[in-house]
């Protein structure tokens, strides 16, 4: 197999900062997943950093588990234009290994207030024992428009900050 990684592309009614706000915050990345795997995070953290390590609760049927753990290392972090993270999981040893995948969101300007997003599922890097468990990619092509139709209804949907009233009103 030559290829190694899958994309998909969307423009976003949406500042890329407001996109990007929207991805660092793992509170929104399970009503962002197209799968339907993704739960919710086990941390209240926003993303600042490469480096940096959040956990995501997970869900597969066909997971030995089922309900299952993620621990995400952010591998890429330029605010408002990448972000990026390689999925990883605690060993039988305790320690966090990772199995060679990466999800990454490039957001570029398409306008005043419109952000062209594309969204890269990369397995380039998975590892032997990886490859011998799991096909890839492990869920069917549609899977990232899904998952960029709903970031686009997460931005549709955003708190608007209130605009604040003189004091004495």
């Amino acid at each position: 197999m030559t290829e190694q990684s899958v994309s998909a592309t969307r423009t976003i009614r949406a500042p890329a900062e407001i996109v990007f706000g929207l991805l660092a915050d793992p509170a929104t990345h399970a009503a962002i997943d197209g799968t339907g795997w993704v739960r919710g995070s086990a941390d209240e953290e926003q993303l600042t950093a490469v480096g940096q390590i959040f956990q995501m609760g997970m869900f597969h049927p066909n997971h030995p588990d089922q309900n299952y753990e993620m621990h995400n290392l952010v591998e890429v972090f330029d605010r408002p234009r990448a972000i990026a993270w390689k999925p990883g999981f605690i060993d039988d040893d305790g320690a966090l290994a990772f199995g060679g995948w990466l999800w990454r969101y490039d957001l570029a300007s398409a306008g005043v207030d419109s952000t062209q997003v594309t969204l890269t599922y990369d397995w380039s890097g998975a590892t032997e024992s990886a490859r011998e468990v799991l096909t890839f990619p492990p869920f069917p092509p549609d899977h990232l428009s899904s998952s960029l139709a709903h970031l686009e209804e997460v931005v549709a949907n955003r708190p608007t900050p209130r605009a604040g009233r003189p004091r004495g009103q």
